[in-house]
């Protein structure tokens, strides 16, 4: 296919693609899929080899946000039956961290609910950073704890943490019909206030809120000229409680083809499979990874992800091998420029993250009561899987080992 060679060219050079090659990416059959992963995955392994970075996340404050994002379980008026519980102390947050650490994941990434912290958060938060890196020799931390003011970002960077997190979720023609209470330049803003800290930036998007390709694309085109070290791919879960619970729009192919035009168009850059992976590519998350080279490891913030120890299976099963601590992630040209990857310069590898980078970063993943019946959606497609959602019940803010 014409199309794939140009693409699969473009990326070895670094080359941003066109908007109408882009869409092509997106508008391509299901009997092509494999295909497209395959050329996407030429991209993956020219940058990144076979190396899988796991992530791990800390939901520091989960609910009562007061912000309406319509895709967040943790949102204001939220019916979705979640955790809710205020701010982990410092030892708790590490001791959930070294969970995933002892899993096998690089980088924690802690993340809270709300509009954004005060500074009083800020100097919470930047305690618990100090507790994990005392306790943990040559972990990444990376923080996402909403809209920044002004000197926040440095507060951070200087109590340690390595990268900052936030999501530009849809593009900015969009954003408006998904959320009131902000706005998509104050996520822009954000972004740029880690980057001009020196943090790494992490910003990614949400697939599956009922936007349009062209939406997908925008958004892809807004983060790849925000250059961030890590791009965190979320597929909403369509939590009962939430505006969004009928949005069931997804199929595997859907997100594997939306994967691969986000690396085609950011080639070098870390490219996350973060919230909903379990749900919408089900037995297809391996091929995932000819396209992302970084996951989150175990649960996610308010929503239960894959057994740890499956997404270890899964990794070594599929021919990839997870990264190591002492590994750079990010390609020379970028580590060198003091991006994420570096331990020499700004930052490190990057999510949430999902959560910090994950859907659920936001707040994002909410879920029915527990013992609810799933009700499959009117609008779900037939292959929608409400019986995949299950809301977080271990780990942190619970006496429950975590998963991981």
């Amino acid at each position: 296919m014409d199309l794939l060679n140009t693409l699969v060219d473009k990326g070895l050079r670094r080359e941003l693609p066109t908007r109408e090659e882009a869409l092509a990416v997106l508008a391509t059959s299901d009997d092509d899929v494999l295909d497209v992963v395959a050329a996407a995955g030429r991209v993956r392994r020219h940058w990144f080899g076979r190396r899988v970075k796991l992530n791990y996340l800390v939901n520091l404050k989960s609910g009562l946000c007061p912000e309406d994002c319509s895709y967040c379980s943790q949102r204001l008026g939220s019916q979705a039956g979640i955790l809710k519980y205020s701010w982990l102390k410092p030892d708790e947050a590490s001791r959930a961290a070294a969970a995933g650490l002892a899993g096998g994941a690089k980088r924690v990434c802690l993340v809270a609910s709300g509009r954004g912290p005060t500074d009083r958060d800020v100097d919470r938060v930047s305690d618990t950073i100090k507790a994990i890196k005392d306790q943990n020799e040559g972990v990444e931390v990376c923080a996402c704890l909403g809209l920044l003011s002004d000197g926040q970002a440095e507060r951070l960077r200087a109590a340690g943490a390595d990268a900052y997190n936030h999501n530009l979720n849809t593009s900015e023609g969009t954003y408006g019909d998904i959320t009131t209470t902000h706005t998509y330049a104050d996520r822009v803003d954000t972004v740029n206030k880690a980057h001009a800290a020196g943090l790494s930036a992490c910003s990614g998007l949400i697939a599956g809120m009922g936007e349009s390709d062209e939406d997908l694309v925008d958004v892809v085109y807004a983060l790849r000229a925000l250059d961030p070290d890590s791009v965190p791919v979320n597929f909403l879960i369509p939590f009962e409680g939430t505006p969004l619970a009928k949005e069931w729009n997804l199929t595997p192919q859907r997100c594997l083809r939306i994967l691969a035009m986000v690396r085609f168009v950011c080639p070098d850059v870390e490219v996350r499979i973060a919230g909903g992976r379990e749900v919408h590519l089900r037995t297809l998350q391996p091929l995932a990874l000819h396209l992302a080279n970084s996951i989150f490891l175990g649960d996610y913030l308010t929503s239960e992800g894959q057994a740890g120890k499956a997404d270890l299976d899964m990794i070594a099963d599929a021919g990839f091998e997870v990264e190591d601590t002492g590994e750079t992630t990010l390609p020379a040209h970028r580590a060198t420029a003091g991006g994420c990857g570096s331990h020499t310069a700004a930052g490190c590898g990057s999510p949430a993250d999902g959560g910090c980078g994950s859907s659920e970063g936001a707040g994002v993943c909410g879920t029915a009561p527990a013992g609810a019946e799933p009700e499959v959606p009117r609008s779900a497609p037939a292959g929608g899987r409400t019986d995949l959602v299950a809301v977080r019940r271990r780990g942190a803010g619970t006496d429950l080992a975590p998963n991981a």
